[in-house]
């Protein structure tokens, strides 16, 4: 059986990954839920003229997120692939502010975790973005 999972531990360790370069940070967590920050930059500018950020980062923010609701939700750190995560851009993210995601695990089965959240830029009540997804884990519930 795995160690307990804390994840504000988690989100302390050193670890050197795509979520790291882009600049995404922990924001909250609850009981089944975790928020991630993603602070607006240039570099990550999807169309210069517009100054809106590039979907990709978002997508990202979102599974990062919704990773660490699974692990929080299961309560234990262990391997698992993202099967499926369908996001639904609602709008433009307001250049120059930093996006919230939040990912919600609202159920486990043996082998799958079904994830839900949104993307905002500061009004929680006008989303960026909707997703939905599974993890299939690759290690033991």
């Amino acid at each position: 059986m795995p160690a307990a999972f804390d994840p504000l531990a988690f989100v302390r360790l050193p670890l050197a990954h795509h979520g790291t370069h882009l600049g995404i940070a922990y924001h909250a967590h609850g009981a089944n839920w975790a928020e991630f920050a993603l602070p607006y930059r240039a570099d990550l500018i999807g169309e210069e003229e517009s100054g809106v950020l590039a979907s990709g980062p978002i997508l990202t923010l979102m599974d990062q997120a919704a990773s660490l609701a699974v692990w929080i939700r299961r309560g234990a750190f262990l391997p698992h692939a993202t099967l499926d995560l369908r996001i639904d851009y609602l709008r433009p993210a307001a250049p120059g502010r930093t996006v919230i995601g939040r990912g919600e695990c609202y159920h486990l089965t043996r082998s799958v975790a079904f994830v839900r959240g949104q993307a905002h830029d500061g009004d929680p009540g006008d989303p960026v973005a909707h997703v939905a997804g599974t993890f299939m884990t690759t290690g033991s519930w």
